[in-house]
């Protein structure tokens, strides 16, 4: 009997006399971005994005409809999850007056990326689109052009770049050895991180759910003695679920805690 341990999007299977080995496209569809119409393919990952964000931005959009002094309903829980990301990120890493300037940005990236994460666990749909790295490219890229907008516009272009990859106080002989590594950790690894942390920890976290819930399939359909590993493979599932919700929100406050820093280090890159 066949058991598929995987969803269709990421080619995982397991038979009994056969395993196909996932290929990079598996992983990584969007990658190939220039064949036909695969740039601007819509399929059900791109389907949940729309649908997820439209429903988030109408969530809002609703509890701030009539917003009032005193906050009552849908109003006063809207208004606490603003509050969380606006005292607990945004003012909390760059002060009350930028905190706020930049609330925008930091808020949009924490509820896009918390909203869509939490479609890994919903039934039916099951795979957050985080998983894939379309959308943390996104993502990291918004926060990246934030940041590097934020340190040209108070330094300007060449002066920002100097700044940045030029530290004050370093014995000039050593600086061609340091200026390589400044350019590369500000410049190159920040977005690549952002990107790789969001969407490897979703995928892998979906490939466990997966695995869980296809061996309790499995076990309970065998037909055979391995039936009595059921109920562990169930409960192994149930627990990875829950720590899976806690992965969600942490990877959402990450993402908006280091974009809110890379803005706070283009403020002050003369100081650094």
């Amino acid at each position: 009997m066949s058991v598929i341990l995987a969803t269709a999007e990421q080619g995982l299977l397991l038979a009994a006399d056969e395993f196909h080995t996932p290929t990079l496209n598996d992983f990584f569809p969007e990658a190939v971005l220039f064949q036909g119409s695969e740039f601007f393919q819509m399929n059900r990952l791109m389907i949940m994005r729309i649908v997820i964000s439209v429903l988030v931005a109408g969530l809002f959009a609703l509890g701030m409809r009539r917003a009032k002094l005193v906050p009552r309903g849908l109003q006063n829980v809207v208004e606490s999850m603003l509050d969380f990301v606006r005292i607990n990120i945004a003012e909390e890493i760059l002060g009350k007056e930028n905190g706020r300037k930049f609330f925008a940005i930091i808020a949009s990236i924490f509820f896009a990326t918390l909203f869509l994460n939490l479609s890994s666990v919903i039934p039916f749909l099951n795979i957050s689109s985080n998983a894939r790295i379309g959308m943390p490219i996104v993502m990291a890229a918004t926060a990246y052009i934030t940041y590097m907008w934020v340190g040209i516009a108070k330094y300007g272009f060449f002066g920002f770049i100097k700044s940045s990859i030029v530290l004050p106080g370093v014995p000039l002989a050593i600086q061609p050895l340091l200026i390589p590594i400044e350019f590369i950790s500000t410049f190159v690894l920040r977005p690549f991180t952002l990107t790789v942390r969001l969407m490897a920890n979703m995928l892998a976290g979906h490939i466990m759910l997966v695995l869980f819930f296809a061996a309790t399939q499995y076990f309970l359909l065998s037909g055979t003695w391995h039936v009595i590993f059921t109920p562990f493979s169930l409960i192994a599932g149930i627990g990875f679920t829950l720590f899976e919700l806690m992965i969600i929100v942490l990877q959402a406050y990450i993402f908006a805690l280091l974009t809110a820093v890379y803005i706070d280090l283009s403020l002050h890159a003369d100081s650094h």
